[in-house]
């Protein structure tokens, strides 16, 4: 069997919009518009404006990166190439370490969307999850093509819905429901954004999966701008039928868009709505298992994480080693949630903190790797900024990235001392890049 240590180049430019799309645009679509209106009212509007404004340079400045340096650790291998190979290890860790519990968490919401349309217990959502987890787990294991040809039926069927949504909103929109257009204040705009914020992360978790572009400066580039601007765009058109039809006095801040569906279809609407939460956390689901995947196969390979981390399916060429690391995990998680020792509320304030390092370590990598690239280096600064704003209000959440640097640290340090190579980068790899960079 002939060995090898690379990916297979086989994600084209659909393949990869579907998966920047699915990355990013999460369950959030069918609450936050309901949220941001309930706080900011039609002015929402101009948060949602400003924000899919922003989510571009966002965008960008990691695919940039992804299109000049493609490599399965996506954002680790930036900072590894700007900052030295413990800097792109530790942040590898931060973002390998938030999908074992951000991918329940997207799962049981999904789930959850479904079993309260339809009147189901908890036993039922988590069933649900378990079998949502295991369609990512899956189809990342038969290989990322697959994976992709998936995600653009996924994402073509979100889209759909998002559209009719908008569509069967129009008879109802009365501009009535603008006035007043600012009743909480000026001030409740930028409380609204910042709530938004969390609606545009997910840009920097596709690349890890650039390795496998088939032509990365395409792919990347391209194709996270024809992303963006579909995200952005279905965002503002979900805010604007909130907005547009009061749905968020009617149908509940938390359940506005499943009130515009509902209206047209009766009965039906709850089932339909139950439907896409399904389908959009799937998408997630699969994009951030792939990343994680891969972000594991990577720092295997730099010798960063376990050997048995990296190893290959000699099928299909996929981190199978590291695909079984994210099945124990998730096992893990959901049977917590299914004792009761742990509910979903604490579940999603763990990986806050750790996707934001993710994200500030990226941008903090373009600043330095994208010079002579004046655009490039604006959009990090802009990305960078942003994010970092956003940090501090992770509140205890920050004590998990805590936890995982000094545990990184204590297994460095004790590897070390016993002379063991497993923490050793790869003979020339890490420095040489780190070389390459500077």
């Amino acid at each position: 069997m002939k060995e090898t240590n690379h990916l297979k180049r086989n994600i084209g430019m659909p393949q990869a919009i579907a998966l920047y799309i699915g990355a990013v645009l999460g369950s959030g679509v069918l609450i936050v518009p309901g949220l941001a209106a309930e706080m900011a009212g039609p002015a929402s509007l101009l948060a949602w404006g400003f924000m899919t404004l922003l989510i571009l340079p966002l965008a960008l400045s990691m695919g940039l990166l992804s299109a000049k340096y493609p490599n399965a650790g996506g954002v680790s291998h930036f900072v590894t190439l700007a900052f030295g190979p413990k800097a792109g290890a530790l942040v590898g860790w931060f973002f390998l370490m938030s999908v074992p519990i951000g991918g329940p968490v997207a799962a049981l919401t999904g789930a959850g969307y479904m079993t309260a349309a339809m009147g189901w217990n908890d036993t039922a959502r988590i069933a649900m999850a378990a079998a949502m987890l295991g369609i990512g787990l899956v189809t990342n294991w038969i290989g990322m093509q697959v994976a992709g040809k998936v995600q653009i039926a996924v994402v073509i069927a979100i889209i759909a819905v998002l559209v009719f949504s908008f569509a069967a909103a129009l008879p109802r929109m009365e501009s009535a429901h603008f006035t007043p257009f600012v009743p909480h204040g000026w001030m409740s705009i930028g409380q609204a954004a910042a709530i938004l914020f969390w609606c545009f992360i997910g840009w920097e978790a596709v690349s890890h999966l650039s390795e496998e572009f088939k032509d990365p400066q395409r792919a990347a580039v391209k194709g996270v701008t024809i992303a963006a601007i579909i995200v952005g765009v279905l965002y503002f058109l979900s805010a604007l039928a909130t907005v547009g039809t009061q749905s968020y006095f009617r149908g509940g801040a938390d359940s506005s868009l499943v009130w515009i569906i509902s209206q047209p279809l009766g009965s039906w609407g709850g089932f339909i709505a139950g439907l896409t939460g399904l389908f959009i956390c799937t998408a997630t689901i699969i994009a951030y298992t792939g990343a994680a995947s891969r972000v594991a196969f990577a720092l295997s390979r730099q010798g960063y994480a376990p050997s048995w981390m990296g190893r290959l399916s000699s099928r299909f060429q996929t981190p199978t080693g590291a695909i079984g690391f994210l099945l124990l995990c998730f096992t893990a998680v959901l049977f917590l949630y299914g004792s009761g020792l742990l509910s979903i509320t604490t579940l999603i304030q763990f990986p806050n903190a750790t996707f934001i390092l993710t994200y500030i370590g990226g941008c903090a990598a373009g600043i330095r790797l994208l010079k002579g690239h004046r655009l490039g280096v604006t959009i990090s600064w802009i990305s960078f900024a942003a994010t970092a704003a956003v940090f501090p209000f992770t509140g205890w959440a920050i004590g998990y990235p805590l936890l995982i640097t000094a545990l990184f640290f204590l297994i460095v340090y004790a590897r070390r001392s016993r002379k063991s190579p497993l923490l050793e980068p790869a003979p020339g790899e890490a420095q040489e890049v780190h070389r390459k960079a500077l």
